[in-house]
């Protein structure tokens, strides 16, 4: 094989060995967990923010999810041994809509912890954004651990899971209490989404096989999303010009990590987000 072709092989193939590192990770602690058990948890904790309607501002602008995100397959180190608490109160103080926090550890540096520390401060701090729990989402026991951790979210990465796996996540959310936000990178991958009964579905602009975003993707799809469904543009929005496209396209919110984690002044980006 050509080092060209091997190189192109191994990058497509990335998103398969996280998912499978994920599975051998969780196996020794993957246990039953009945729709039954996570709607007595969701009944047992407070109501967390709801996750879509911060999705959908009143004035019309787009939304900001602002991602918790020290490290990436892509980017490598972006903001080592950051403060997710820190970071998530730099967001709020910003006008972030909702917060992205990564709870996968071997590829993005993040932690369950990390969430349930944003969580707790800002029970006590309100006003609370929702946050999603960003993580690579096998079963349902990852779904009652978001909700203990006082997620308002879940992610289900449409090309990593099967229709079955799908199903299940869908419905653990549901009973648990929580929104979830489908992510699709194909027209194939929408139509799965569509099929399970998505409300919000982001579009990843990163090919993952050369690790480049263009925003033609969300460009291409989001225009063939169901009028009722949220459409987010995630990945490659660096600033105003980059909000201008997706939001032409139709997108109510966008998903961005890197740049919001080396900006200066989260807020003046934030702003330039919206003001298009």
């Amino acid at each position: 094989m050509c080092f060209v072709c091997f190189v192109v092989k191994h990058m497509s193939d990335k998103l398969t060995e996280i998912m499978a590192w994920k599975r051998r990770e969780l196996a020794p602690l993957l246990r039953d967990v009945s729709e039954a058990e996570l709607a007595k948890l969701d009944a047992s904790l407070p109501r967390p923010p709801s996750f879509a309607t911060a999705l959908r501002r009143a004035d019309g602008r787009l939304a900001v999810i602002s991602e918790i995100k020290r490290r990436s397959p892509s980017a490598g180190d972006i903001k080592a041994g950051a403060s997710s608490l820190d970071q998530a109160k730099r967001y709020q103080a910003a006008g972030a809509d909702a917060l992205s926090v990564l709870t996968d550890e071997k590829y993005f540096g993040g932690t369950l912890d990390d969430l349930r520390g944003v969580t707790t401060y800002f029970n006590t701090t309100p006003p609370a954004p929702p946050c999603i729990r960003k993580d690579f989402m096998i079963h349902p026991l990852q779904v009652l651990e978001a909700r203990e951790a006082g997620a308002s979210a879940i992610l289900i990465i449409v090309r990593a899971l099967t229709d079955d796996e799908i199903k299940e996540l869908v419905s653990a959310a549901v009973a648990a209490g929580l929104d979830a936000l489908f992510e699709i990178h194909t027209e194939a991958d929408l139509e799965r989404a569509i099929a399970r009964g998505a409300k919000i579905i982001g579009v990843n602009n990163r090919d993952l096989a050369t690790f480049k975003t263009d925003l033609e993707l969300s460009e291409r799809l989001i225009p063939k999303f169901p009028r009722d469904v949220i459409a987010v543009s995630e990945s490659g929005i660096c600033g105003g010009s980059d909000a201008t496209r997706v939001r032409a396209a139709g997108a109510h919110a966008v998903l961005v990590g890197e740049a919001l984690m080396r900006a200066a002044d989260p807020a003046a980006l934030i702003a330039e987000f919206r003001i298009r």
